[in-house]
């Protein structure tokens, strides 16, 4: 049995709509950790020890709520969790100088929906539209450019053949609030994935020698390539130039450092006379109100999660990973109480509603939250 059809088999059953055949099929994968296509890391301790002990959670939890008279079909369900939890997709470790704990959350059941395909986009008249309120099809033309919505809700750029002024140029500027982020075909091709609270000011059609564009927040690039024509990302005073490559930029106004990170190609940072070489696998960081860039090894995979629809934590504080999850369900963070430092590292789907990540991250038993209408306040 595959992960994905041990997920579907899992989720059939605890709807209740599964035969006993299929029951029996589920219980006998109970004690299988092979599902998993993630290694288990030695910093989260034995994963033995971690399924233990969230076994024992669920039967003192079961015995405590009289769940000895349910079937055992209850309690499978819940066995099986386990491995949706650590397996399927849905996990999180913490890195502190305790030992690792595996304990029940308490969350609200207040419903915060996560964010979606949503943009604004400021025409060079000025003129704003909703792209989730526009129809699919032609939105505008602009001198050499045709602008439309493709039929998967995509903005794409082409050219306009009935105009004479062949040569003529309008910047767009499209912001993604928080809650939401959205896809773009540049005019040379290059597209675009935009994170929730970002913006991108770019031209409508590329002339000249170069290509440019100007971001705020983060975004994806999977530029065209062009070796007469270099593309080019300004952010912050910084500059990310490239032929044809992909990279991922985070730049928040919220954040201390501007991250680049490549996964394919080669880029050139440059920032006050400093710059420096990046190869795949490789982020550049650049503190604020410094020139000077610093080059380290990543997982691009975790980088780029949020493109795919995840979560990836790696070893990170509680503040910075609230800070993702302030952008992408467009909520208010505050903290209350001594929150030891501590680092957690997970992955969790980021269409599902707040509270599945909420309680994921209270399995590590070192934080929890409290929902008051859109603000969620962080307690040890």
């Amino acid at each position: 049995m595959t992960k994905e059809q041990f997920i579907v088999l899992f989720e059939k059953c605890a709807s209740g709509y599964c035969t006993a055949e299929e029951l029996a099929q589920l219980e006998n994968y109970q004690d299988d950790f092979e599902l998993t296509v993630k290694e288990w890391s030695a910093e989260m301790g034995s994963s033995d020890e971690v399924r233990q002990q969230i076994l024992e959670k669920l039967r003192s939890q079961i015995s405590a709520e009289g769940e000895k008279r349910r079937s055992n079909f209850r309690y499978w369900v819940a066995a099986a969790s386990v491995l949706i939890f650590l397996a399927a997709g849905t996990w999180f470790w913490v890195n502190t100088k305790d030992e690792h704990q595996i304990v029940r959350s308490d969350s609200g059941a207040t419903i915060i929906k996560p964010g979606r395909n949503r943009a604004i986009l400021t025409l060079a008249d000025g003129k704003k539209l909703d792209l989730d309120d526009a129809a699919t099809g032609i939105i505008s033309r602009q001198g050499a450019s045709i602008l439309s919505k493709t039929a998967d809700g995509k903005l794409a750029y082409g050219t306009n053949t009935d105009r004479s002024d062949k040569n003529a140029v309008a910047y767009n500027t499209i912001e993604t609030p928080r809650g939401g982020q959205y896809q773009l075909t540049l005019a040379d091709g290059t597209e675009v994935w935009m994170n929730a609270g970002s913006s991108l000011k770019y031209p409508t059609s590329f002339r000249g020698k170069e290509r440019k564009v100007e971001l705020t927040g983060e975004a994806y690039f999977e530029v065209a390539k062009n070796k007469e024509k270099p593309f080019s990302v300004v952010l912050n005073g910084m500059k990310v130039e490239v032929l044809g490559t992909h990279f991922n930029v985070m730049a928040y106004n919220d954040e201390n450092v501007i991250e680049t990170t490549l996964l394919e190609g080669s880029v050139k940072l440059t920032k006050d006379g400093s710059s420096t070489m990046l190869i795949p696998n490789q982020q550049g960081v650049l503190n604020n109100g410094a020139s000077n860039f610093r080059v380290r090894a990543v997982n691009t995979e975790n980088v780029i999660a949020w493109k795919n629809g995840f979560f990836k934590f790696d070893d990170e504080n509680i503040e910075t990973i609230m800070r993702k999850v302030a952008r992408w369900y467009d909520v208010d963070v505050t903290y209350k109480g001594n929150l030891k430092p501590q680092n957690f590292g997970g992955n969790v789907p980021r269409f599902k509603d707040i509270s599945q990540l909420l309680t994921t991250l209270e399995l590590t038993g070192t934080v929890h939250f409290k929902i008051d209408g859109r603000r969620i306040t962080v307690m040890p």
